[in-house]
């Protein structure tokens, strides 16, 4: 087989999302987060937003929408006055319709002046929330307290402003068992769709606490079985599975090509292929920094992608799982944080990530079928 090369192998030539960070800054400490400098406060600058806007190139998106996503830390720390500052330099490509505002929130600070932001840029808002108190507990602020009445207070004024809104959960080991009372919770929260995110090592989230393949696959036969049983919420993983088998034989065994998922720090420097690698340091992969908007456009900075070494280790492990796995047409390989945080290897093959939300669901499926064919 021919060797690949970066220009006609495994990676996108342009983004579906850019990961942008308004702050460093959160409100919260959660058990769980990833982030390194989130008790710190540094701002983003409109300099280094209209640098991203302006690095944008007239012929992307070549379809749909590119997301801009503000996230990590909080972005709500910054208030309505400067985050509205950073959105203006894209306020022409949003108006195009090139563009879409996100903002991923704990939601704790959500108050009428900022749903008037949400319906004036037409934000797509997602919150963080894992289900009821007892499964929220390890969203908690500087002096340990809870935050679960704080989050619930935020969604009501979502609720009551009509803006609509979706939750990312965190499922670690005092939720795994809980399908169904998370998910009766989240749709009684009035949310569109629910991304259920099995808890990983990632960034300084390092502990050993995360659920097992076993634990995760009989997580997602209850999600199944209870999504069958309530379709008017959509779990995001679910329906990417029943997209991708949906598909013809000939289009699952195709290669996807990989999302470079740009993200850039408040200072405008440029990481690659997962979030959680902005502020991570390694000997042998120095910053991870691509490069830095205020120097040169994000288009160009991505035109040089193949030659970082993690970028160029990454593609040979997304040949390595194709060669080996047998889930790589459901997954292509998965994502380069799990690789680096769980084995500071890019080129590994399996991470506790692919086992627990990958593996886990298909298989979950799997059971779900032939327990319906035996029954048949």
């Amino acid at each position: 087989m021919a060797k690949r090369t970066f220009e006609h192998g495994w990676f996108a030539s342009e983004p579906t999302s850019l990961v942008v960070q308004p702050t460093t800054l959160c409100n919260l400490d959660c058990v769980y987060c990833y982030l390194p400098d989130r008790l710190k406060k540094r701002d983003m600058t409109v300099v280094v937003a209209a640098a991203i806007a302006d690095g944008i190139p007239a012929e992307w998106p070549s379809s749909g929408a590119i997301d801009v996503v503000w996230h990590g830390g909080e972005p709500l720390t910054i208030g309505t006055e400067r985050l509205t500052g950073l959105m203006q330099p894209f306020e022409q490509l949003r108006t195009e319709g090139r563009i879409r505002q996100v903002v991923q929130t704990n939601a704790t600070l959500i108050t009428d002046e900022w749903c008037d932001v949400f319906s004036t840029y037409d934000v797509a808002v997602g919150v963080s929330i894992d289900g009821p108190a007892a499964m929220t507990s390890g969203r908690v602020d500087r002096r340990g307290r809870p935050a679960f009445e704080r989050i619930l207070a935020g969604i009501e004024q979502l609720r009551r402003r009509d803006v609509a809104f979706t939750v990312i959960a965190v499922v670690g080991k005092r939720q795994i068992q809980d399908a169904p009372l998370i998910l009766d919770f989240l749709r009684d929260l009035g949310c569109a769709q629910v991304g259920l995110n099995i808890e990983e090592q990632e960034g300084v989230n390092d502990h050993d606490g995360t659920p097992t393949k076993n634990e995760a696959r009989r997580f997602w036969r209850d999600t199944l079985d209870w999504a069958l049983a309530n379709p008017e919420m959509e779990i995001r993983e679910i329906a990417q599975l029943l997209d991708f088998l949906a598909l013809s034989r000939d289009q699952r065994r195709a290669d996807t090509k990989h999302d470079l998922i740009p993200t850039i720090g408040v200072d405008g420097t440029v990481v690659l292929l997962s979030p959680e690698l902005l502020g991570t340091h390694a000997p042998e992969y120095g910053d991870f920094v691509a490069g830095n908007v205020t120097s040169e456009p994000l288009s160009a900075i991505l035109r040089r992608a193949g030659e970082l070494r993690y970028v160029a280790e990454f593609s040979r492990g997304i040949d390595n799982c194709k060669t080996a796995c047998e889930f790589f047409a459901a997954c292509q390989g998965s994502h380069a944080g799990n690789r680096y945080f769980e084995h500071r290897d890019f080129t590994v093959t399996e991470t506790e990530h692919c086992k627990t939300s990958v593996q886990a669901l298909v298989l979950a499926m799997s059971d779900l079928t032939l327990e319906g064919n035996n029954g048949a």
